[in-house]
């Protein structure tokens, strides 16, 4: 996911007012916050205690969503699933939460704001959200029935990390290489991981001293 910021980091044209920032020192509920979002002009993820800003991302992020995308809907034309992202969020665990693309396999409404009962979520690492992408929205994705598979997306070269369900718990895998494929037999697919990268010019594996 994109680069993120906590609303009290929002620059000032877009800070709240004084009463409602004194609100948001206490817990605020999902159903406030959906509220509260819609009236918005930025986008905020809520973390179960407050509004997070999303802020913007990098020209390699925004080009391996936008061919991750690409290469998902390629896939996908005429089956029942369908990819969604980024602007669109989900609910996970009682969070609000905006993946940098994800798949539904159920009719959705052109007028939605929330995506329901996601069957595959994806985000792509940024410099300020491994934590939050490898640990929170990973126990938050888990916590969500109809969440089958969580594909986690470097940045900065060519590898991914896939998080499988299975009916004793969730397995896990590293995907890199140039050869290499995204498995997603939950919507019926594959996709080469070349694609995904096709246009970040990014080396196939980490170069030393990097962490996948």
């Amino acid at each position: 996911m994109a680069r993120r910021s906590t609303l009290w980091s929002a620059s000032p044209r877009h800070a709240m007012n004084a009463a409602m920032s004194a609100a948001l020192q206490k817990p605020i509920t999902l159903t406030e916050f959906l509220a509260w979002e819609e009236r918005q002009e930025l986008r905020y993820e809520f973390d179960g205690f407050e509004p997070v800003a999303m802020t913007g991302g990098t020209i390699a992020h925004d080009q391996i969503t936008f061919d991750l995308r690409t290469a998902l809907a390629a896939r996908l034309a005429g089956k029942p699933c369908r990819p969604l992202g980024p602007n669109v969020k989900i609910i996970a665990d009682g969070r609000a939460r905006y993946p940098d693309a994800l798949v539904v396999c159920r009719p959705v409404s052109p007028a939605a704001t929330v995506a329901d009962d996601p069957v595959v979520v994806f985000e792509v690492l940024s410099e300020g959200s491994s934590e939050t992408d490898l640990i929170d929205k990973n126990r938050e994705y888990r916590a969500t029935p109809s969440i089958q598979r969580y594909v986690v997306l470097q940045q900065t070269h060519m590898a991914a990390i896939v998080f499988m369900r299975r009916q004793d718990g969730w397995l896990s895998e590293i995907v890199s290489g140039d050869d290499a494929r995204l498995d997603l037999p939950e919507i019926g697919i594959a996709v080469p991981l070349h694609e995904v990268y096709a246009n970040s010019e990014l080396p196939e594996v980490p170069q030393e001293g990097t962490s996948v």
